[in-house]
């Protein structure tokens, strides 16, 4: 007499998904709320605030994927990059100049970098 074994299946959200996902839709409404300032929201904000918290949320997912076959330094740089563009990215949308959001770009990636770099090397 064979009997089956009951298999349970969990189903729940790991922070694999959970704060990439988090991330994009925060990302996507300050984005989308950039973009309205002084005027009422239309069609076009919305779409645009959902195109870039897409973006942002498959960019850390994408980097949260492969972020163990990275070194240290590889792996800092890279949070770095893409905390840097995305900030850099918000404060183009307030009417800042190209220059202005570069510069603040790399200011906020260097920060990254730097913490980024110290939680990595303390926590192995």
């Amino acid at each position: 007499m064979a009997a089956h074994a009951a298999v349970r299946v969990r189903r729940h959200v790991s922070l694999a998904w959970a704060l990439p996902l988090t991330l994009g839709v925060a990302y996507g409404f300050y984005a989308g709320f950039l973009r309205r300032t002084g005027r009422d929201v239309n069609w076009g904000d919305v779409l645009f605030g959902v195109v870039c918290g897409i973006i942002v949320a498959a960019l850390a997912y994408g980097l949260g994927r492969i972020q163990q076959s990275l070194s240290h330094e590889v792996r800092a740089a890279a949070y770095a990059t893409l905390f840097g563009g995305a900030m850099g990215y918000l404060f183009s949308q307030t009417g800042a100049s190209v220059l202005k959001s570069s510069v603040m770009g790399l200011v906020l990636a260097g920060a990254m970098a730097v913490s980024a770099f110290y939680v990595f090397h303390t926590r192995e």
